[in-house]
């Protein structure tokens, strides 16, 4: 990794007005997260899914960091089942009786989470979905109504559904690993412009379907990363899970894996969420530094993209009366971070939003499904934080569209909350 470089830009005037905070702030250092975020986006990891080399060996890099801050750091294994696994890359391409177009995966047309596997191209008639026998056919479902041709299809012996997916800004179609019940036939989402090019030409005439979904559910070993910071210099702690002299308990939580390279391209999952990771290490390396008395965790999740897998493994254990902050997504602010409280969490978001202040970041009340939620329902104090996704699980979610003035953004907000938490004096 590269010397840090100072944080460019000044921490807020805002901070001055608790004693020492501005100090500490200052001590945030942009350098470290672009790097920390360009480690964890490498080849090496390939995006990280859970269960696979890349996502056990970036467990390991986190545990070794978390170690340099001088943490007592315990791995958490556990199980996953139902992981949507691409392990070959699909085949969609439609023929007419003048022309055949073949289609680019994951920008004209992507597996469903829901589908079947189908390992191999099976080529067939393409019917309407009004069609009364849909045996031996491909299904053309319309967008809202997929669900319900789906059942039809399976009772009826179709090889498949075909149905209206969007696509992001940049054209492309996330990656998914998780969702509800995988159906008896396969399912394909086929761009929303194409969907119609396929309707108006099943219109004008026959169309045949060649298509594949080589995605299967599989079993995977998750393991969660946790880490107890020592206390700041003259902060002693009382004994393990006690707390400090008088301090709260606070555990700062982010998900560290990936949706996982496709088998032919990469999906460095940077924003979502290395971005998150690397703010939240950079927060807990300058609290370590200072005489902060709070017994601090830190907890690097698995396979949250898997269904908050990890954390819902976790929080059961989680002391009572510990408060959660849990930051999913530290890449691209825009107006506002999106903020979510959950569990008898009024008085940590009255903490979060001083903290707020001091540091200039604007806070919005927004849904933020990860895995403070599971923390809530285990009765914690919980708060989920995001900062923006940009390229959101696609090969366009890369280190280089990760903001430096939101990583800092990101960090200095969790060093206020955790310092004001503490009731922190110089």
């Amino acid at each position: 990794m590269s010397s840090p470089a100072p944080l460019s830009s000044p921490v807020p005037p805002q901070a001055a007005e608790v004693p020492g905070l501005a100090a500490a702030l200052e001590q945030v250092n942009a350098r470290r997260m672009l790097d920390c975020v360009a480690e964890l986006a490498a080849d090496r990891y390939a995006g990280r899914r859970v269960g696979t080399p890349g996502g056990h060996a970036a467990a390991a890099w986190l545990a070794g960091r978390l170690r340099a801050l001088g943490a007592e750091v315990r791995l958490d294994p556990f199980d996953v089942t139902e992981v949507r696994e691409l392990y070959r890359t699909p085949v969609l391409r439609w023929s007419t009786g003048r022309a055949t177009r073949r289609l680019e995966h994951r920008r004209e047309f992507v597996e469903h989470p829901t589908s079947a596997e189908l390992p191999d191209p099976r080529s067939a008639p393409l019917a309407d979905a009004g069609t009364a026998h849909l045996g031996g056919h491909w299904v053309l479902a319309p967008a809202g109504e997929w669900a319900q041709i789906c059942r039809r299809a399976e009772t009826g012996g179709a090889l498949g559904v075909l149905t209206a997916r969007d696509t992001d800004d940049g054209g492309w179609m996330p990656k998914m690993i998780a969702g509800p019940a995988r159906h008896a036939v396969a399912v394909i989402g086929v761009r929303a412009d194409l969907h119609r090019q396929l309707a108006d030409a099943l219109t004008a005439g026959e169309v045949t379907v060649t298509a594949s979904a080589p995605l299967r559910a599989v079993g995977a070993g998750g393991v969660n990363v946790h880490g107890r910071l020592p206390a700041g210099p003259g902060v002693p702690h009382k004994g393990a899970g006690k707390g400090t002299e008088g301090g709260p308990r606070v555990l700062l939580t982010a998900h560290f894996d990936g949706v996982g390279d496709d088998p032919d391209r990469r999906l460095p999952a940077a924003a979502d969420n290395a971005s998150g990771v690397a703010a939240i290490l950079e927060a807990a390396r300058v609290l370590t530094t200072l005489t902060v008395p709070v017994d601090l965790g830190v907890s690097f999740l698995d396979a949250e993209e898997a269904g908050a897998r990890g954390s819902a493994h976790h929080a059961p254990a989680v002391a009572p009366g510990t408060q959660v902050i849990n930051l999913d997504g530290a890449a691209q602010l825009h107006q506002a971070a999106f903020v979510e409280a959950g569990g008898p969490a009024h008085a940590l978001l009255a903490v979060v939003d001083q903290a707020a202040r001091r540091t200039g970041v604007a806070l919005r009340a927004g849904a933020m499904a990860s895995d403070n939620r599971r923390y809530a329902a285990a009765g914690l104090a919980a708060i989920g934080i995001g900062m923006g996704m940009p390229g959101y699980q696609t090969p366009a979610e890369t280190p280089d569209r990760v903001e430096p003035a939101t990583l800092a953004a990101a960090a200095r907000l969790l060093v206020s909350t955790v310092w004001l938490l503490a009731g922190t004096r110089p």
